[in-house]
């Protein structure tokens, strides 16, 4: 790395370090892992930075965090979803049945599939999995993601459709 791109990372971390942290911060709920969010976002700063110049870094640097603290939400709430369609209902017993669901067949094709989900969105063009995930995790609506995008509400729509046509061909073709 070059000593004006080093500087430049040094002066970032100095000007914006804890202000990306709360940043973060409220996304993830969590002081701990927004840190460690963070870090890895100056990190691919730094990967992204030595391949090209870049003509606003804070804006890249925050995208990055966001893009890192969108998919972290994702991942806990599709283990969340997983694990809570694992565990009994109320009322329910667990008999022959439950244990099949906890076989480890079982267990290794759910993780696949999730793979398979996670590769689906890793696919995606950064806007289509941007609108998907603002939507899925945070709960926004088309509206809500149109304003935060700076976009029209039918490509939101359009990015939408796009992430679940993706992430269902590519569930469908692992099974």
């Amino acid at each position: 790395m070059n000593k004006a791109r080093k500087t430049l990372l040094e002066r970032l971390f100095a000007e914006h370090g804890q202000a990306l942290v709360r940043f973060v911060a409220r996304i993830v709920r969590s002081t701990e892992d927004a840190e460690d969010i963070a870090q890895h976002a100056y990190l691919r700063l730094q990967k992204l930075s030595d391949e090209k110049e870049l003509d606003n870094p804070r804006a890249y640097l925050y995208q990055i965090a966001n893009n890192l603290a969108v998919d972290q939400l994702r991942r806990g709430k599709l283990h969340m979803e997983y694990v809570s369609q694992q565990q009994p209902a109320e009322g329910e017993t667990i008999g022959d049945d439950h244990a099949d669901h906890q076989s480890p067949e079982r267990v290794l094709a759910a993780r696949q599939q999730l793979q398979s989900i996670y590769d689906a969105m890793d696919s995606l063009p950064l806007k289509c999995r941007q609108a998907f995930l603002l939507h899925r995790t945070r709960g926004l609506s088309y509206s809500e993601i149109a304003q935060e995008m700076n976009t029209s509400v039918s490509s939101v729509e359009k990015y939408i459709l796009q992430a679940l046509k993706v992430c269902r061909r590519r569930v469908a073709r692992e099974h």
